[in-house]
């Protein structure tokens, strides 16, 4: 029986732009061949509303992947569209050579919802350029060089940030990283260490823990990894280290819970500077909180965010204390399109939106909802390894088998995804093997989409089996 599509009171616009096979050639042709698709047949989307999606054709997709976690209060929401279209009218770009209202209201408002003293804001495009300048900043800053890097992190693909992107995939055959050293990744699933008891989600991994009262056997472990990397890769100062609170493209990968505090601290004892990569887990995602690193209760020295900031707008910030801001000071520091006015505007109209449309709670009632629903998936199918994740940013890590954990291949994971695609449902696959479902939705996502969701997914894993066994 198929899943019954939530009803959607919205309707498209007709399509009248080039036909899809037109679409094909002009995309091998004339675009960059970097620009990789899904799908065996590309989708090709036509508009957007809410946490729906429309092709081409008119047909409606459930979203659970945000145009990469970046759809942060829903596809062209009236609001933040009304906003925009005002700017549009008024004052589009002066650089910031210049002032206008709409950087320093901004500034003002996103400033407010941080903790003392990160208070200073330098506006960008993009998380790449934002996690560029940090890595500038904590090297001017504190006059050393080293940069210390989880593996399996995501920071960019700009020349800079791939020594801080520690997915092979995105790696160069050419000289990258120098001065960036990575250290073993605290994964409780599929690291050495972990257990039942390590992470914070209301969804915990089946491997048993030994932990007892109070104490996280993990966290001491991998703590002695990093404490190895500082011993053996890196300086005796460095310059800072640099995280993001959950993982993202590597699949909501969360650490014990304790680990960031103790990590933060050795890296002050020498000389570095603490950076938390927001791109993805700010702005309310996680559900409890409104930024990732204050579910592991410490503040760093910068902060960086993009994605869901400008809800599909592209913009960037850099968020820091007035000492390290003023290392910019010593030398010119120009960005063309950072604190653009339309920019500035429609991410005040997503900080709006999030606070009068009560987001933050709804990703903590109906990511709590969706973690446990996919829990009992994963109970129940023996390829469905790992559920983990906060608020609305969720991992599905698949396998061939628990006991194993070996990653069930990438061409099985993406027939899953295809499957649940074809009948209206779009995930977000990657992970180091290819081997997790990321989920990160349109904060406005229902209960009732998350059924959907499930239900979904469930056929295509039932689908899956069948074909298995009939080989």
């Amino acid at each position: 029986m198929k899943a019954k599509m939530p009803p959607c009171d919205f309707s498209p616009e007709k399509y009248e732009s080039y036909p899809y096979e037109h679409m094909l050639k002009i995309r091998k042709q004339n675009l960059f061949p970097t620009l990789v698709t899904c799908y065996k047949k590309p989708l090709l989307l036509h508009q957007g509303h809410m946490q729906w999606l429309f092709d081409y054709e008119g047909r409606r997709y459930l979203d659970l992947f945000a145009g990469v976690a970046t759809v942060s209060v829903g596809h062209c929401h009236p609001k933040v569209t009304a906003a925009a279209q005002k700017q549009l009218g008024r004052l589009w770009h002066t650089s910031n050579i210049y002032m206008h209202p709409a950087i320093h209201e901004y500034a003002d408002k996103l400033t407010a919802l941080l903790p003392d003293p990160l208070k200073v804001v330098c506006l960008t495009n993009s998380g790449s350029e934002a996690n560029d300048l940090a890595m500038l900043m904590a090297r001017l800053y504190t006059r050393n060089f080293d940069l210390i890097c989880f593996r399996g992190g995501y920071h960019g693909a700009s020349p800079y940030t791939l020594g801080l992107t520690s997915v092979g995939v995105f790696k160069p055959s050419i000289a990258n990283g120098f001065g960036c050293q990575t250290t073993m990744l605290p994964d409780v699933f599929r690291g050495p260490w972990g257990g039942s008891h390590c992470r914070d989600s209301p969804v915990q991994t089946i491997r048993k823990c030994s932990c007892s009262q109070g104490c996280c056997e993990a966290n001491d472990q991998y703590i002695e990894q990093l404490k190895d990397t500082l011993r053996t890769c890196a300086s005796k100062a460095v310059a800072g280290f640099i995280a993001e609170p959950i993982q993202g493209y590597n699949g909501a990968v969360q650490y014990p819970k304790r680990f960031l505090q103790e990590a933060f601290r050795l890296i002050r004892e020498r000389g570095g500077v603490c950076i938390a990569d927001e791109v993805q887990t700010g702005f309310g995602r996680t559900g409890s909180h409104f930024w990732g690193f204050q579910t592991h209760d410490v503040v760093p020295d910068i902060v960086t965010t993009a994605k869901g900031i400008g809800n599909g707008f592209p913009m960037a910030a850099v968020i820091t204390t007035r000492e390290i801001a003023n290392i910019l000071a010593q030398i010119f520091h120009f960005n063309t399109f950072g604190g653009n006015a339309v920019a500035c505007v429609v991410g005040s109209a997503v900080l709006d939106v999030l606070a009068e449309d009560d987001l933050q709670k709804n990703s903590e009632e109906v990511g709590t909802y969706m973690l446990l629903e996919f829990a009992k998936l994963r109970d129940k199918f023996e390829i469905v390894g790992d559920v983990r994740g906060k608020g609305l940013m969720i991992g599905i890590e698949m396998v061939k088998s628990k006991d194993s954990r070996q990653p069930l291949p990438a061409e099985d994971v993406n027939q899953i995804g295809e499957d649940c695609k074809d009948m209206g449902v779009l995930f977000g696959m990657s992970g180091i093997y290819g081997q997790t479902f990321r989920i990160k939705p349109p904060m406005c996502i229902t209960k009732q989409d998350v059924d959907f969701a499930v239900e979904v997914f469930q056929a295509a894993l039932m689908r899956h089996l069948e074909k298995t066994s009939a080989k």
